[in-house]
């Protein structure tokens, strides 16, 4: 079988952050190839960078067993599936003015570093429907997670009349097929969070409607324990953030907090940030600092590459593929 990419970087990624790279890829088949289960954890704007050309074929291929995302994340995936021909890139993005910046918004293009999400196209062609949604559960006295309400507006197929790609690049689609697990942090600091409390502030939902993250604590305190049994669960870290330190608390908590005393602890960790170790800062503490916390075992396989995590995750996922 070919496999160009694992060619490719076994024979030139060789030292320093290349070959992090590298052993960290190993260390994540050889966990898939012992019957290890794997989370993804993704930050910063990763659905804007189209990581789900790459994500959703891991997400089919089952190598993936859950994820942790922001709610730009998972809502950011969905807008690039239906608005994509609307999207703009600013290559030049470092040389814009404040008045620049003020003209992209008067034209609803909302900048993320070199790319602009479309408000009209993106944030409001999803609200007219996660809306009616919203509204039907809420009459139906029913309450669901950020990431199941997304699945069903997925599902329902509302959506496919604005589809911009081809669906087989859309993680989130691929998620929802599967009934993928996600736990989405913080899910309120997101477009369709603050669209969600208007609606509350209104007086035309409930906040109830939606989960909580203390529910999705409580979800991931359910699912760690029934699937980290043999060789546990791997921790793949995209970024810093909310994303990863939300659902890596869940080990301590479960044996020190409900004193859960036979609970293991991750069983792998690779970190993809270019947050360089510093003071405080929970993105570039190294993995060491995790023992301390609970949360890593001393013989933990422990991974860190620091770099850009657009570049390196799909080298990484492609070896994965190759090679699982």
């Amino acid at each position: 079988m070919s496999k160009p990419i694992t060619e490719f970087i076994e024979k030139y990624y060789l030292h320093f952050n290349s070959a992090a790279l590298v052993d960290a890829s190993k260390g994540y088949v050889a966990h898939l190839k012992d019957g290890g289960k794997m989370m993804i954890t993704l930050a910063g704007a990763m659905s804007t960078a189209e990581i789900g050309k790459i994500l959703a074929e891991m997400i089919r291929q089952d190598k993936v067993d859950i994820i942790s995302c922001t709610g730009a994340n998972l809502e950011e995936d969905l807008m690039n599936l239906v608005a994509h021909s609307h999207y703009e890139r600013v290559p030049h993005y470092r040389d814009l003015t404040a008045k620049d910046e003020w003209d992209l918004l008067e034209r609803g293009l909302n900048r993320v570093t070199d790319t602009c999400i479309p408000e009209e196209e993106a944030f409001r062609r999803l609200q007219k429907h996660i809306v009616e949604i919203w509204k039907d559960a809420e009459a139906k006295g029913e309450r669901y997670f950020p990431h199941e309400y997304m699945y069903k507006m997925l599902l329902s197929g509302v959506l496919e009349q604005y589809y911009e790609i081809p669906k087989e690049n859309s993680w989130m689609l691929a998620a929802a097929e599967k009934n993928l697990p996600i736990v989405v942090p913080g899910w309120e600091d997101s477009t369709m969070g603050n669209i969600f409390s208007s609606y509350c502030i209104k007086g035309e939902l409930k906040p109830s409607t939606v989960k909580s993250g203390i529910e999705y604590m409580m979800y991931l305190a359910d699912w760690y324990p029934k699937n980290s049994g043999g060789k546990g669960v791997g921790f793949f870290q995209v970024g810093g953030g909310i994303a990863g330190d939300f659902p890596i608390c869940v080990v301590p908590m479960l044996y020190q907090d409900l004193e859960m005393t036979d609970v293991p602890f991750w069983s792998y960790f690779c970190q993809i940030s270019d947050s360089t170790t510093s003071y405080g800062s929970y993105s570039g503490a190294v993995p060491n600092e995790k023992i301390t916390w609970g949360k890593l075992d001393i013989n933990t396989p422990k991974y860190i590459v620091e770099s850009d995590a657009t570049i390196c995750a799909p080298l990484m996922f492609s070896y994965i593929l190759e090679n699982s």
